[in-house]
């Protein structure tokens, strides 16, 4: 099924993979856009066709676009190595929902719209995709929290900044030793660990973090712990929480970083393909401020067509997601670079509660004058990221690198950065009562 276009089988190259493709045709009369274009609310339906809902709000609201050519997005090398090597003995569990013999990689390079289970390899491309594959640690980054409005001014209800965004992954792993699986594997069953924080503001909550592993069982649920520095305490929390944003912001663990929440808790539905805007070559790093939407987006910022695959996500509260706080995601994933440029969830009335947008930067260094973080080909950077309450019109707007942070080259990929001793609740503790590094 196409959303909202006709179209005609191709064959084309994704990461260096042979994939058949629906490539969308403009239907006759059908609103567009063309490089050149540049979109405020005034001429806003000229995009609504072409950006999920959520998008299209934040267009409404003041949030500009700069239309250019579509850009060719490759996968790093080692990745697209991996894919060809390991791919051919991947498949689905008896039940469909977890990936059998992965190693490395992406999971299923070839995607058929008429496969009845392609929502779902749609979805664990997402869980293995070339973004990073290894480790990655950004460092010092800042989010403004403030309320939308077309040519509102800009007004900070909160400011934060974090020390560490971090992951590190047992499984997938193909640039850095140990390849391409941690023998830690075999032991914990743990696939990846991450860690954010420690907050170094606001003040009253300086040195609180947040420590997450996700396992291989599709029964284990993540485990979550978060110290706060005012009781000093470290505390387990429900896995429910992560669906939830919590003080002055509008982000969620299971949303930093697009559709994260643990995989084999939800059911997925293939809804289409179709030809959509999304930013993957970024102008900006660090992005620029909105000056027409109170600060709640990055513009104007470069945007351009994509081939996009459209999924939803319903958690399976009979079984093992009751408590997930939205009844449905709709996750826009783009067929290159597989990273969603945004995502829309839906509260349990069924009407669109937020909105997260990804702007994406494909280069070989985070930002142009970096020292350390150089790589010898290009991959892809989120250097900025939004999550808008679309019925408060809260959003937070956060900023990779940070605004006022003092690291400016901030995104260390696949570099060996990080390692698993950084990811336990001792080290968390440690880190987050001195409040630093």
């Amino acid at each position: 099924m196409l959303l909202g276009t006709l179209g005609i089988r191709k064959t084309v190259v994704v990461g260096g993979i042979a994939l058949l493709a629906l490539v969308a045709m403009s239907l006759p009369g059908e609103a567009g856009v063309k490089p050149g274009d540049f979109i405020t609310p005034d001429n806003a339906a000229q995009v609504k066709d072409l950006v999920s809902p959520g998008v299209f709000y934040k267009v409404q609201h003041g949030m500009t676009m700069k239309i250019v050519p579509t850009l060719r997005v490759d996968w790093p090398p080692p990745y697209k190595d991996a894919t060809e090597k390991y791919s051919s003995q991947v498949q689905l569990s008896k039940d469909h929902r977890t990936v059998v013999g992965y190693v490395a990689g992406q999971p299923f390079p070839l995607i058929d719209a008429n496969d009845p289970d392609v929502a779902t390899k749609v979805i664990w491309n997402n869980v293995w995709r070339p973004i990073q594959s290894d480790d990655y640690d950004l460092r010092y980054f800042d989010c403004d929290t403030v309320y939308t409005g077309y040519n509102k001014p800009f007004f900070e209800v909160a400011y934060g900044q974090l020390g560490h965004y971090a992951g590190y992954d047992l499984v997938g792993r193909t640039e850095v030793e140990p390849l391409p699986v941690d023998p830690d594997f075999k032991t914990t069953n743990r696939l990846w660990l991450f860690l954010l924080g420690p907050e170094l503001a606001p003040q009253d909550a300086r040195g609180t973090s947040l420590l997450r592993y996700r396992y291989g069982d599709p029964a284990h649920g993540d485990d979550t712990w978060t110290w706060q520095t005012g009781s000093r305490r470290l505390r387990r929390l429900n896995e429910s929480i992560n669906s939830s944003a919590t003080g002055a912001q509008t982000w969620d663990p299971d949303h930093y970083s697009g559709f994260n929440p643990k995989t084999e808790q939800y059911n997925y539905k293939f809804l289409g393909e179709k030809e959509m805007l999304a930013t993957v070559d970024a102008e900006h790093s660090p992005e620029i401020r909105c000056a027409t939407d109170g600060g709640a987006s990055a513009c104007p910022e470069r945007w351009q067509m994509r081939h996009v695959y459209i999924v939803t996500a319903e958690p399976r509260r009979s079984v093992n997601n009751a408590a997930a706080l939205d009844s449905k995601t709709v996750i826009y994933m783009d067929s290159e670079m597989w990273f969603e440029p945004y995502i829309d969830t839906y509260d349990r009335r069924g009407e669109l509660f937020r909105n997260h947008i990804y702007w994406l930067a494909y280069r070989d260094r985070p930002v142009p004058d970096a020292k350390v973080a150089i790589y010898p080909f290009k991959r892809e950077f989120v250097v900025g990221a939004c999550s808008t309450d679309v019925q408060s019109t809260e959003a937070t707007m956060c900023y990779l690198p940070g605004i006022e942070t003092p690291e400016r080259e901030c995104w260390y990929i696949n570099m060996g950065a990080v390692d698993k001793a950084f990811f336990t609740t001792e080290a968390m503790v440690k880190m987050s009562e001195v409040g630093h590094m």
